[in-house]
């Protein structure tokens, strides 16, 4: 029986938290790891891809180069790159969240998994990392 595709574009913070604990049974690290492993196709555009090398390479951080690499070039090798549909940036209180929600809204059946759920429109498409999984 083959599963079904999961797609979903993945929020930075959900990365950022995968890699900042060192806890392997976390949620963020279990959907890191269904990435890599191909149980989830991560959607994605420049602009995300941007966001993701700008905000994994932050000092704060201190993530190894190598690990930044790795990660996109498994988002762009399994991924889908897609054009986002528009939407007004008013009703985001983060206006640089808007690109997660614009891309989400571009794939039918996808989700969107952030750790700051409170940033989207209600949808029960846009998910936590502990419901994703």
């Amino acid at each position: 029986m083959q599963k079904d595709k999961i797609f979903a574009v993945i929020d930075t913070n959900v990365l950022v938290s995968a890699y900042y604990t060192l806890q392997r049974l976390s949620n963020p690290n279990i959907i890191l790891n269904d990435i890599f492993n191909k149980n989830i196709t991560p959607i994605n555009n420049h602009e995300i891809i941007e966001e993701y090398k700008e905000d994994l390479s932050r000092s704060k951080f201190n993530f190894p180069h190598q690990l930044i690499e790795e990660l996109i070039d498994v988002v762009l090798t399994v991924g889908i790159k897609i054009n986002k549909k528009e939407f007004s940036a008013e009703n985001f209180p983060d206006p640089k969240d808007i690109v997660f929600y614009e891309v989400k809204m571009s794939k039918e059946d996808s989700y969107l998994v952030t750790g700051n759920i409170k940033h989207f429109p209600q949808d029960p498409m846009i998910v936590t990392p502990a419901e994703m999984v």
